[in-house]
């Protein structure tokens, strides 16, 4: 494929070398410039490697919170970076059907995982849990999903040593490094970066050289999500989008024939669990 390959590469922060802290996942907390070019470093692990394996392009997309955190002027210069809010697709935006592989950096266990570290899905505290046609589901299978409802295999995840794991028993025989061991939420033991960047590289080169070991993750349509949120006000503020219907007091579910609905719909549920939530005070 040397000549044609073009690689898609979504990254995530929470499951970035080196970071362990809230505060170093958003704008002015404490850390979070640095974190950003760890990040950086990450994405660029991926792309050196994607390029070491004969790629023709890396697109990253920057999935991340506010989606303005990977660093452009430090980017390798060989990617090109889709970045900033409103993008419909989130974290997979600009995934498409002629992308011969699919990799995440950065990524995160699924909320609930007693090691993983900053463990979420989508958010932070809203969500209790996310289900996929009644499974439960993370960001990895999620994001995942997406890519194989377009034919487009995951290759490579890089995080913590739980969404590794995650990624393992969904996507089978992936390529996955482990940048990091949680302890708790909140700590982990962590390899240096030039050590986890090195592993990147590798793990990039090598999953990009055996694509044809990897299947798409085809998630059977028509798709269902269900959210468990941890209030009755956002669950009840959500349920007025049409086609979302309550399922419990706190329970919402969205069945669609298009993935990208699915998509789409975190958006809006992030802009309205967090308005719900941020201005609820100590009552969530």
């Amino acid at each position: 494929m040397g000549g044609t390959m073009k690689i898609y590469l979504s990254v995530d922060m929470e499951g970035v070398t080196g970071l362990t802290d809230p505060e170093e996942m958003h704008l002015g907390g404490r850390g979070y410039e640095r974190g950003c070019e760890l990040m950086t470093g990450d994405a660029n692990a991926v792309v050196q490697g994607a390029f070491d394996a004969g790629a023709a392009s890396v697109l990253v997309n920057d999935a991340h919170g506010s989606t303005k955190n990977l660093r452009i002027d430090l980017l390798d210069e060989r990617a090109t970076l889709v970045r900033g809010p409103g993008k419909p697709h989130r974290m997979g935006q600009g995934l498409a059907p002629d992308m011969a592989a699919a990799c995440f950096a950065g990524y995160h266990a699924r909320a609930g995982v007693p090691h993983g570290v900053l463990n979420h899905t989508w958010m932070g505290k809203e969500i209790h849990n996310v289900y996929l046609n009644g499974e439960i589901c993370g960001e990895t299978r999620l994001v995942a999903g997406f890519a194989g409802s377009m034919g487009v295999p995951v290759a490579l995840v890089t995080g913590d040593e739980a969404v590794c794991e995650e990624a393992g028993e969904l996507l089978g025989d992936v390529e996955t490094v482990a940048v990091k061991k949680g302890i708790d939420k909140f700590s982990a033991e962590l390899l240096p970066p030039a050590v986890a960047w090195r592993r990147i590289r590798e793990a990039t080169a090598r999953a990009l050289g055996r694509l044809p070991d990897f299947r798409p993750y085809v998630v059977e349509p028509p798709y269902t999500l269900g959210v468990e949120w941890n209030s009755t006000a956002i669950a009840a503020a959500c349920s007025i989008v049409p086609g979302v219907r309550l399922a419990g007091p706190r329970h919402t579910e969205f069945t669609t024939g298009d993935y990208h609905e699915i998509m789409a719909l975190f958006g809006i549920f992030s802009m309205i669990g967090g308005q719900v939530a941020c201005g609820s005070g100590r009552y969530g």
